[in-house]
Formats: C-alpha cells, structure tokens, sequence
C-alpha cells in the first residue's frame, strides 16, 4: 500500500559514490550502486533523512510523493540478510580465498625485517573474506586500508603494515553497509586494541573513516581510531592522527 509520504531523494548527477551516506542509514535502505548512492526499496526509508548531513555534494534530500509506507519488519529482515549474505556464500562456495591462514605472530613485530620482505601476517585481508570470528582479529591492531594504498604508498609494509591486521576493501565499488555490519561484528567480537585507517586523497576513499566510526559507535565501543591520508601521486598527506 502507497500513500503521499517522506522519503529521500538522491540526484546522480551530484552523487560522486563516496559512499558517507550509506552507513549514515540504519536501515540500510541506500547503498552504492554502479558508482552512484541508490535507495534500493521505498519502504526501507523512513524518510527522517539521518543520511543528508553526510553527503559532501548535497545530492540527497527529502521530498514528499507517492510511495510505498514505510516497513519496519523488511527494515529487520533486510539487516539481517545483509548480515547473513557473505558468510553464507563463503561457506556454500567453499572458496579457497577464504581459508584462514596465519604466517607469523604480530608478536615478533619488532623484530627488524629486510626490505624485501613481507609484513602481511595472515590471510585474508580483504574485509569481505575476512569473518569476524578469525583467530588473528583478537586483540589486534587493525590496518584498514584503501585497496589503491599498497599500490602508491611505497612504505606501506615497513612504515605501517608491520605488527598490524590488514583489511583491505574499496569504499567505492564495495558495499558500504556490509563493511559496516562486518566491523560491527568484529568490534564486538574481537576486542580490537586500535584501528589505523589508510585511504586515497579522492572523493570516493574518503567514506572509509566514516564506516569505521558508525560502526564503533553502533557497537558500543571505545578504540581509538586513527588515519592517513595517501595522494595519488603517492605521498604521505596526513600521518596518522588520532580521530576518535
């Protein structure tokens, strides 16, 4: 059943797909489609508009039409498939990418390395393989990072890999509130010492620190959080600061 209600607006043609609007929604009714932020379902959206604030280009808004009323129970389901979705295909699938490995302890993170070798600790590293159950997320240091960021920063391993967790994962063409329903999980599961964040200067890494905030605030905890920014010419713009 439809009636004249509110509800948001996305235009495209001001929507660069950064990405900061779809962890602003709680019930998941926006996410990243093709490049641009989409509102999959009219009756996912409540149309209170917690999304606007977060949008740098002002491409989202609330209007009032026809649509579909809002519907609490599919605001539920849909949350929870969204949960349920990746894991479920890991396990189904079997896929080899997925086995958890792990190569050194982050115990020996300050032992010195040759310049030729590797940090990485484990595997996998990107954030939608990874479960939020995985022995190596246990009291660690996360590294959450851009998939472009070990590409242009040349110091990657040595200035900041070692002695950390990677994730790796693209704001832009991934699904924004996945990676927030995963870091939800794993704060609450694995008690995360610190989080480190590294992502590119362009518009559509810059979503990143946004999800990992939400989803430290939704899972009720307190990390400190900190960032670096990388051009794409590959410097080092802003060390790691602490923003929470």
């Amino acid at each position: 059943m439809s009636n004249t209600r509110k509800i948001v607006e996305i235009d495209e043609n001001l929507c660069d797909g950064c990405g900061k609007c779809v962890p602003a929604c709680e019930e998941g009714a926006i996410q990243i489609i093709d490049g641009k932020a989409k509102l999959i379902q009219d009756k996912l959206c409540d149309g209170l508009g917690n999304c606007l604030g977060k949008c740098p280009n002002d491409a989202i808004r609330i209007i009032e039409r026809e649509a579909e009323q809002f519907d609490e129970k599919a605001v539920q389901e849909h949350l929870e498939n969204i949960q349920g979705s990746e894991q479920e295909n890991i396990t189904n699938t079997g896929c080899p990418s997925a086995k958890l490995q792990n190569f050194s302890p982050c115990a020996n993170a300050n032992q010195p390395r040759q310049q030729s070798e590797s940090a990485l600790s484990h595997w996998p590293v990107q954030i939608k393989l990874v479960p939020p159950h995985a022995p190596f997320l246990q009291n660690a240091d996360l590294l959450v990072t851009a998939d472009c960021v070990p590409v242009a920063y040349a110091n990657y391993h040595s200035q900041f890999l070692q002695g950390k967790v990677a994730l790796l994962g693209c704001p832009k063409f991934d699904d924004a509130q996945e990676y927030m329903d995963k870091f939800v999980q794993i704060f609450q599961q694995a008690d995360i010492n610190s989080v480190t964040i590294m992502y590119m200067e362009v518009p559509c890494c810059s979503g990143l620190p946004g999800i990992l905030e939400k989803a430290a605030d939704v899972a009720g905890v307190d990390i400190d959080i900190t960032h670096a920014v990388i051009s794409t010419k590959g410097e080092l713009l802003e060390p790691a600061n602490q923003i929470q």
